[in-house]
């Protein structure tokens, strides 16, 4: 990287030592596919093992000083001291995620189910985990509905949407002035003829309507294939409505892989557009978070190579030559302007990565520094008995 000029070096690394990615507290339990759960050792037991084990990625890539919760994975009778836990190993609470897909009453959905008794469970859910957002200082809410229906004429579409509407208002006026709603979308799965929030689109909508702090958030993997991520991304910056991500890849029809691991080149394009509109400061208030389960990798190790994997693609995006892809852009020179594109995409950054680490203080290979730790064999010395945390605790 020495060929970089130091201006240019400079706001790179000075924009990349602010960078900011939330890592989620359901990677470090056990998980898997819909056939075989893969239990490893070492793995937490409860809410305060996931946070150590959080604290530990932000000692390696100091860049991931927060950590989002899932209610009722996540739940604990004292929130204050969970934050207080958190805060005393380096790192805060980030983001409450919702749970209402794990219930039997929600076999014909939760906020949208016909049933008026299983909507008020789970506005009482919704609302619980507002109350949570309270006591850990959370600022977003992250909601995503499983709710849809298997058959037609199982139920009627725009009653669904009313009573979704209707839950998300409730919810919405519940938070607090620096709190948000963070709404997302799946394109189908577990509801296979019509999805309650199945684009960006709905949510999108919904988000409109209720107001400045109701946004979209992107889960990279929840999409159908071709589907034009960057694009998504332009347009919900453009309306203001962008509020963060669900970092992961997918091969097929699901996600939960490492980010960049499937396709590094569209991470690269994503990222390209919040460079480009300036996004990626904290000001911005874009919320850059991993939703990934480890099902056979080491869940440590793959959420630290996750970390780096956007840190790379940014790395890249921060480097495009930004007026030389407007001058190209404005003369119509199509091959101009992707190759400026490309020529970024195909710089190796690790060079420039391993001395923002460096500058930070850090081992320039955290993987590495991790594994030297020996932090693993303690914990997996520390944590034997007891129920290892998986996709329900």
């Amino acid at each position: 990287m020495t060929e970089l000029a130091q201006a240019t070096r400079s706001r790179v690394l000075a924009a990349l030592h602010d960078q900011r990615i939330e890592t989620a507290s359901w990677a470090f339990g056990n998980s898997g596919t819909r056939f075989k759960v893969f239990a490893q050792e070492g793995v937490p037991r409860d809410p305060y093992e996931k946070i150590a084990d959080a604290a530990t990625v932000h000692r390696f890539t100091g860049v991931a000083p927060t950590v989002a919760l899932h209610i009722p994975w996540d739940k604990v009778d004292d929130y204050a001291a969970l934050a207080a836990f958190a805060k005393e190993r380096g790192i805060g609470l980030g983001a409450i995620n919702a749970n209402v897909f794990q219930d039997d009453d929600y076999k014909l959905g939760s906020v949208t189910n016909p049933d008026p008794r299983v909507r008020a469970k789970a506005l009482a859910h919704l609302l619980e985990c507002v109350d949570i957002m309270d006591a850990t200082g959370s600022r977003d809410l992250k909601l995503w509905f499983s709710d849809g229906t298997n058959y037609p004429g199982q139920d009627d579409i725009r009653t669904r949407q009313d009573r979704l509407a209707e839950a998300l208002r409730s919810t919405y006026d519940r938070l607090g002035a620096d709190q948000r709603m963070l709404l997302e979308y799946k394109l189908f799965e577990p509801a296979f003829y019509t999805t309650d929030v199945p684009d960006w689109g709905t949510a999108y909508a919904h988000c409109l309507a209720l107001g400045d702090r109701a946004q979209v958030v992107i889960d990279t993997g929840h999409h159908a294939p071709g589907t034009n991520i960057e694009f998504i991304v332009a347009v919900l910056l453009r309306a203001g409505k962008l509020g963060g991500f669900d970092f992961n890849s997918r091969f097929y029809a699901d996600d939960d892989l490492m980010v960049g691991a499937a396709d590094p080149f569209q991470l690269f394009r994503i990222m390209c557009e919040i460079v480009s509109a300036d996004a990626l400061t904290s000001s911005a208030g874009i919320a850059f978070m991993l939703d990934q389960c480890h099902n056979i990798e080491p869940k440590i190790q793959a959420v630290i190579r996750s970390v780096t994997n956007v840190q790379e693609a940014t790395a890249k995006a921060l480097l495009v030559d930004a007026t030389a892809l407007a001058a190209a852009q404005r003369a119509g020179d199509v091959l101009a302007a992707n190759d400026v594109l490309m020529d970024a995409y195909h710089t190796d950054v690790r060079p420039l990565l391993r001395s923002l680490r460096e500058e930070m203080g850090l081992d320039p290979d955290p993987v590495g520094a991790y594994k030297r730790s020996g932090y693993h064999e303690t914990v997996k010395a520390e944590r034997v008995g007891g129920q290892a945390a998986g996709w329900g605790a």
